[in-house]
């Protein structure tokens, strides 16, 4: 699978021209075994080297600007500027004001979600599985963009699907404690059991807030062995990488 042809996500949504985003699939790169592929995780158990030639890999197709502000990611809500000192910061999303700042999130389920102002001024991306979307990981993003929530963009990228997303009471509740109308989102499976769909509960959340245009959804990483990596799947396994900027 690693002398597969790279292969890059640009998300289709209404961003400005100076808006430039993608997400990585595990097609392209130089990892083997499990990690086969573009991993982007150096927190993966991969070989680091092979990261690093990963990185190098998007960095040079996507004409990136700088290296990308790399995040701790610990299912939190903090959102931190994307710029040197928040560097392997405990935090799962960040922010940039300044052009050529690189936010960025790592994935493999959960969902990655990108946003940007309608001026083309800020940009950001959030990290989101089922316990940062439910504690408000989106809406402590948008806190950070300031303004109005109808000036912000949203799109949300590769997660796991529906059909494959088992959950257990705890989170359906704790989506369901902060609204009701969560309950639109779990199918019942079996006794204490639903299917969630996480890219529905974020859909719901963002226009909540008030955003209007909320692009992406529709991919399932869990169903697609080819083209995403799925920590529920396998465990054992690499990350995909989401990521967005401005140009001046």
């Amino acid at each position: 699978m690693h002398q597969s042809e790279l292969e890059l996500i640009r998300p289709e949504w209404p961003a400005p021209a100076n808006i430039q985003a993608l997400s990585t699939t595990r097609l392209g790169g130089v990892s083997e075994g499990p990690y086969a592929g573009l991993n982007m995780g150096f927190g993966s158990g991969d070989d680091i080297d092979n990261v690093k030639a990963n990185r190098r890999i998007v960095s040079d197709a996507a004409t990136m600007p700088a290296e990308p502000v790399w995040l701790s990611q610990v299912h939190g809500t903090l959102c931190v500027p994307a710029s040197a000192s928040s560097r392997g910061m405990q935090a799962d999303a960040s922010f940039s004001r300044e052009p050529g700042a690189v936010c960025a999130v790592m994935t493999a389920d959960c969902m990655p979600v990108l946003f940007c102002t309608e001026d083309g001024e800020q940009v950001a991306a959030a990290h989101a599985g089922w316990r940062g979307l439910s504690a408000g990981v989106l809406e402590a993003t948008c806190a950070r963009l300031g303004g109005p929530a109808t000036g912000i963009i949203a799109w949300l990228g590769p997660c796991i699907g529906q059909a494959n997303y088992e959950v257990g009471a705890e989170v359906r509740d704790a989506f369901v404690r902060h609204d009701r109308a969560a309950v639109e989102h779990f199918a019942a499976t079996r006794p204490g059991h639903w299917r969630a769909d996480l890219a529905g509960l974020a859909r719901q959340r963002l226009r909540t807030l008030g955003l209007a245009s909320i692009s992406g959804g529709g991919w399932c990483t869990h169903a697609d062995a080819l083209q995403f990596y799925s920590y529920r799947r396998d465990g054992v396994t690499g990350r995909m990488a989401t990521l967005i900027w401005r140009e001046s």
